[in-house]
């Protein structure tokens, strides 16, 4: 079984190097590429993304999203390095259930968060 997750995007190669820089930490890289898809490929079993040209922009709150463990605590300086990328932050530090998040949009609008789990010391929050 694959997953893969499509981003409807205005420009795909510059989505690509956005995605590439943000998921650099977890060795994603570029895959198939035939108009109007270009794939980002990660290490098995994570899920592949396919970007898909569209002529219609972005409207609204997305209904799926991505949510993306860094593997660090330090949720801020993520943020802040996909925000050198070309990321907008959209809210503060959120919490619920021992999970911290950060909600951000990449370059075309398109919302993810930036997550760490819940750990032994606060899993009962």
């Amino acid at each position: 079984m694959q997953i893969v997750v499509t981003l409807d995007c205005a420009d795909t190669e510059a989505q690509a190097n956005f995605w590439l820089a943000a998921l650099a930490p977890l060795d994603y890289r570029r895959g198939f590429h035939g108009p109007p898809y270009l794939s980002l490929v990660g290490p098995a079993p994570a899920p592949t993304v396919l970007l898909q040209h569209v002529p219609e922009p972005k409207q609204g709150k997305n209904r799926m999203h991505l949510d993306l463990d860094f593997g660090t605590a330090d949720l801020v300086s993520e943020v802040n390095r996909l925000e050198r990328l070309g990321a907008a932050r959209l809210s503060e530090e959120l919490s619920e259930h021992g999970f911290r998040w950060i909600v951000v949009a990449d370059p075309e609008g398109n919302e993810f968060c930036v997550f760490n789990p819940p750990n032994s010391t606060n899993a009962a929050e």
